[in-house]
C-alpha cells in the first residue's frame, strides 16, 4: 500500500508574518512623534502586503495566520520597544511575549477570520527613557 499523502492544516506549519519596526529613536524623541521617524517592513510581500518604508504598511492576511510584531532602533544604543498593539480583537488578539533567557519581547496573535476588508492598528511604542509611549500618526493596516 502507498504511503498516505500527509494533509496539513492551512497556516499551521507556516512561519509568522513578521511585521518590523524600524524607529528612528533620536527623531521620534525631539519630536515627540514617530511620523517620519518609522519605517514599517513584513516578510509578506509575495502575499500581497504594500507599502514596505512607511507608516501605512498594509500586510496581507488569512484566517489562521500568525502575525508578530517586532521593532528596532535605527540608532543602535537607542531604547525602543512595543508597549502596546491597540487593534480589532475581533480580528486578533496580539499578545506580549518574550524570547526564552533574554528580555527581547514580542507581540504576536492569530488573525481569526478572513472576511476583514482593511483593518487599521496603532503601536505604542517606547522610546528611550520617556514614560509616555509614542503613538502611531497613521494606521498601518491588515488587509484580507
Amino acid at each position: 500500500m502507498p504511503p498516505r499523502a500527509k494533509t496539513r492544516d492551512n497556516n499551521s506549519s507556516r512561519a509568522p508574518i513578521s511585521i518590523t519596526a524600524v524607529l528612528d529613536a533620536v527623531g521620534a524623541l525631539a519630536a515627540g512623534s514617530v511620523r517620519g521617524h518609522l519605517y514599517l517592513y513584513d516578510t509578506n510581500k509575495a502575499g500581497g502586503s504594500t507599502g514596505f518604508g512607511t507608516e501605512e504598511l498594509r500586510t496581507r492576511v488569512h484566517a489562521g495566520d500568525r502575525v508578530l510584531w517586532n521593532c528596532l532602533a535605527l540608532e543602535c544604543e537607542a531604547f525602543v520597544g512595543i508597549a502596546a498593539i491597540e487593534v480589532d480583537k475581533d480580528v486578533i488578539e496580539p499578545e506580549r511575549k518574550v524570547y526564552p533567557g533574554t528580555d527581547v519581547a514580542y507581540w504576536i496573535g492569530t488573525v481569526k477570520k478572513d472576511d476583514i476588508d482593511v483593518v487599521p492598528y496603532r503601536i505604542k511604542f517606547l522610546v528611550g527613557t520617556r514614560t509616555e509611549p509614542i503613538v502611531t500618526t497613521l494606521s498601518p493596516t491588515l488587509v484580507g
